[in-house]
């Protein structure tokens, strides 16, 4: 008996797919319908059967530990007294094509779902709850997500007998080769739906609006997507729904603003309290705040409430709440004031203006120093 792997042309540590190519390139030459000769129909058969005995690893290795491979009638592998193994050769010209695949499922996966939510700065600070509501496909109260009127059922398609599929036999150069395609009378689903339900018209789900309780967490910031697993869009015929997803969106604040955890705002402080200092209370996002205002605080000095930011997305414990001060001058005098101020200036002499770095102005130096 001719080697199996001299047969084929290939090495004995050859690869399937090496195998398979060198295949496919002799059956090309050597089937019947292309080389009617004696020796091309031997030839072929002797091909054949090494092909089956090498594409099946079991086989092969038995065969490389001193075995026969597998027995055929003829030496040829089996090709029910026609040149080989049918499967064999539609594979090695179409693909694998031969194999019917069954029939598929209606059941489908919905789709994912995106809404975008807008929250002020003050619900972020600890969190906050939302009711949304979603306009989105759910699945059909009237059939359950089965698609079929109450009562009735899919039914076995008599075209294709359930399976989904067509086979054809093809005229080619090999002969009649069977080829398989979606059943256009159940479009490959294997059966049909007779009696649809008129409530969704045979789809198993409908369009309706929906509430979704969502407990949104502390520190979410713009554009941050929260992933809710299975509160998308319901699946066809009753398929597991799709994710949601929620597109956070933080409104802008009047007189706070953020800067990672922390919180910023600035405190316009009388130029009188400035040099004598004060205590003020400060109305925070989450309820009032005592600061202390040291006596001969300047512009753009920052003060630093501990905790009292953001709390952390991801960790434990707050940011903190950066007060920028601003020390108001009065433009506008009366005459015992301006008495006053000229007084108070006799008797406390300041050194003259002088040139110092350039400066931004009170922003550039808050932002800084916020920073710093």
């Amino acid at each position: 008996m001719a080697d199996h792997y001299e047969v084929l042309g290939v090495a004995r540590d050859a690869s399937t797919d090496e195998i398979k190519k060198a295949y496919r390139k002799l059956a090309r030459q050597l089937h019947p319908d292309v080389n009617p000769g004696a020796d091309a129909s031997e030839r072929f058969k002797s091909v054949t059967h090494a092909y089956d005995v090498l594409s099946d690893a079991k086989q092969r290795d038995n065969y490389d530990r001193g075995g026969n491979g597998r027995s055929g009638g003829g030496g040829g592998g089996g090709f029910d007294g026609n040149y080989g193994n049918f499967g064999d050769i539609f594979e090695t010209f179409f693909g694998g094509g031969g194999s019917t695949r069954g029939p598929r499922s209606r059941r489908e996966r919905g789709q994912d779902a995106l809404i975008r939510v807008e929250l002020d700065l003050d619900e972020i600070i600890f969190g906050t709850h939302r009711d949304l509501e979603v306009d989105t496909a759910i699945v059909c109260s009237t059939c359950s997500g089965t698609c079929c009127q109450p009562g009735t059922a899919p039914v076995t398609c008599d075209i294709c007998h359930g399976t989904g599929n067509i086979q054809r036999a093809v005229r080619s150069l090999l002969g009649n080769v069977m080829t398989s395609s979606p059943c256009g009378s159940c479009r490959g689903y294997g059966t049909i739906i007779a009696t649809p339900c008129v409530t969704c018209q045979g789809q198993g789900r409908v369009r309706a609006r929906r509430t979704v309780p969502v407990d949104i967490p502390a520190g979410v910031d713009t554009g941050l997507r929260l992933q809710m697993p299975g509160s998308g869009e319901a699946g066809p015929a009753g398929g597991p729904n799709g994710d949601l997803y929620l597109e956070m969106k933080v409104r802008h604040h009047d007189v706070f603003s953020r800067d990672g955890d922390d919180l910023l705002c600035t405190l316009e402080v009388p130029m009188t309290d400035a040099i004598l200092g004060t205590t003020a209370t400060v109305k925070a996002l989450d309820g009032d705040i005592d600061v202390e205002i040291k006596a001969g605080t300047q512009s753009a000095e920052v003060i630093t409430v501990k905790d009292r930011g953001v709390t952390r997305l991801r960790g434990n414990g707050r940011g903190d709440l950066k007060i920028g001060v601003h020390v108001a001058t009065p433009v506008r005098l009366d005459h015992k004031e301006r008495e006053l101020i000229e007084a108070f200036a006799a008797r406390h002499k300041a050194p003259a203006p002088a040139l110092s770095a350039f400066q931004q102005g009170l922003f550039a130096k808050l932002r800084d120093r916020f920073r710093g």
